[in-house]
């Protein structure tokens, strides 16, 4: 399990690297301005009803269903399942689209309220969203086969194709010449990376023979009701989470210009460890454990789960103490160039040190939710992220005053350990979590080893500081380089070295 969890998460880092790469060409060409905050919303509306109708939810639903009758050796009742729920997602997206394009002005008014006191602001976004929003329709039909493949265990494509969507949009970028600015470029590269994405994995289906086909989708197949008494409580599981995020832009868009671009740079740095770690081990994790489950091996799947949550969390950690004791100058190496400024960066930096509170709890979660999703438990889920979604959204209203568009990440950082302690608890209660010696080594060794590289983060920036000359545009970069690689030998060495002396002691015991 831990090598699937390497190959996605490698092209996941792929992915957030060409992401990173293709965020600073945006940061530099779009600033974080008046334009920046329009493409923002038009890249973000898909993307939102994305992850309330496809990824999050329909993963959860569907994985453990086709995994269930895969292991049944129902091979053609798997298939017939796959084919009737490819048409119904087609037609669905189909009519919704058809539905969406011509009342844009509306959905744009509803997601960033506050960009209706700047009219160029305004339509500038309904045009750009206009171009974006097609993207929902071939990346919802994109999350079918990437649940057909990873149920099948074959992780690669499907972690690999968001790295298209960066790569298109570079050559957008490179092309902005042709449009009346920048932000018509990358919005037409969101749309063409989704064609790119959905014949990428289409074909990766059907040269492993499990491409669905287009049939009438009989909704009077048991098999079909079962998905959607488990599909309905998840979507609105993800629209809560959702939620959240339309509260973020409706907020940040009454706040100064800018902010929904602060939000933006800093989530993008945010979700860098959540995506390449949290995300892949999720997506091993749930094919893993429903497997197990159907087959009634609890034990086994309890273990995966605490090596997948252990991993994880040994690997993001040191992210956390990065985004809290060294947000500026990260911001400023990564950033600060071009239309993007010392104002911009001070502003994203603020962000970033808030959403770093929130990333060990996002990064359990993955590991946490599917001890209920593996079972088809999606009530439970749910009942848990409305419950957080209500104090998140009420500290946003509450911190914003105080703290601007920062009080915006604090309260998602709140929701998300709210979210966390629910499910634990009950999953511990009912049986559904056993968390073993190993994972708790794990957690006192990252402790530990989080310690020192805090106290390498504090002090010895300073000191790299005095030693790397001037140099022009690159001497945070190589700051930030030497800092890094210090810490992160310091971190290694000394999380090694605790985790070997309790497993020593435990062996003894």
């Amino acid at each position: 399990m831990i090598r699937s969890i390497l190959s996605v998460g490698g092209w996941t880092l792929v992915s957030r690297v060409t992401g990173f790469a293709r965020d600073v060409v945006m940061a530099a060409i779009l600033g974080a301005g008046p334009i920046a905050d329009a493409f923002v919303v038009a890249f973000r509306l898909p993307n939102h009803f994305r992850a309330i109708f496809g990824e999050g939810a329909f993963n959860t639903a569907f994985v453990p269903t086709y995994a269930g009758l895969s292991e049944a050796a129902e091979a053609g009742a798997a298939r017939r399942f796959a084919d009737r729920i490819f048409t119904l997602m087609l037609l669905v997206q189909v009519v919704f689209l058809a539905l969406a394009m011509p009342a844009m002005p509306w959905v744009v008014r509803a997601l960033a309220p506050g960009f209706s006191e700047d009219p160029e602001r305004f339509a500038l976004a309904v045009s750009l969203t206009r171009i974006t929003f097609p993207y929902l329709l071939f990346m919802t039909l994109v999350t079918l086969f990437s649940g057909l493949l990873n149920a099948q265990r074959r992780f690669a494509v499907a972690a690999g194709a968001p790295v298209l969507l960066n790569l298109s949009m570079l050559v957008a970028f490179s092309l902005a010449f042709l449009f009346p600015n920048a932000a018509y470029a990358a919005a037409w590269g969101v749309s063409v990376s989704g064609v790119l994405q959905f014949a990428l994995l289409w074909w990766a289906c059907r040269r492993s023979g499990i491409a669905p086909s287009l049939v009438p989708p009989s909704l009077r197949d048991p098999t079909m009701t079962r998905f959607f008494k488990v599909l309905g409580p998840a979507v609105i599981g993800s629209a809560g989470f959702q939620i959240a995020s339309f509260a973020d832009t409706i907020i940040a868009s009454f706040l100064p210009t800018g902010a929904v671009s602060a939000l933006w740079y800093a989530d993008r740095l945010y979700q860098l460890p959540f995506g390449v770690i949290a995300i892949a081990a999720g997506t091993v994790l749930l094919p893993e454990m429903s497997r197990r489950i159907a087959a009634g091996d609890a034990a086994g799947a309890h273990a995966a789960q605490n090596r997948a949550a252990g991993f994880s969390l040994a690997l993001s950690a040191p992210f956390t103490i990065a985004f809290l004791t060294l947000p500026g100058l990260i911001m400023v190496a990564l950033f600060q160039r071009g239309a993007f400024g010392a104002e911009d960066a001070a502003r994203a930096a603020s962000v970033l040190a808030a959403y770093g509170l929130a990333l060990p709890a996002v990064v359990l979660l993955r590991s946490a939710l599917p001890s209920f999703y593996a079972r088809q438990d999606t009530m439970t889920p749910l009942i848990a992220s409305l419950s957080a979604i209500a104090i998140n959204v009420g500290f946003k209203v509450v911190l914003t005053g105080p703290y601007g568009v920062t009080g915006l990440a604090l309260a998602t950082a709140i929701g998300q350990w709210v979210n966390l302690a629910i499910l634990v608890v009950l999953a511990w209660r009912r049986g559904w979590m056993a968390p073993s010696r190993g994972l708790g080594i794990t957690l006192v060794g990252v402790t530990i080893a989080c310690a020192a590289l805090a106290v390498v983060a504090r002090y010895g920036l300073s000191v790299v500081e005095g030693v790397v000359p001037a140099l022009p545009h690159l001497r945070e970069i190589v700051v930030l380089g030497a800092l890094g690689t210090a810490g992160a030998i310091v971190y290694g060495l000394i999380l090694l070295a605790t985790l070997r002396m309790f497993g020593l002691r435990l062996r003894r015991a």
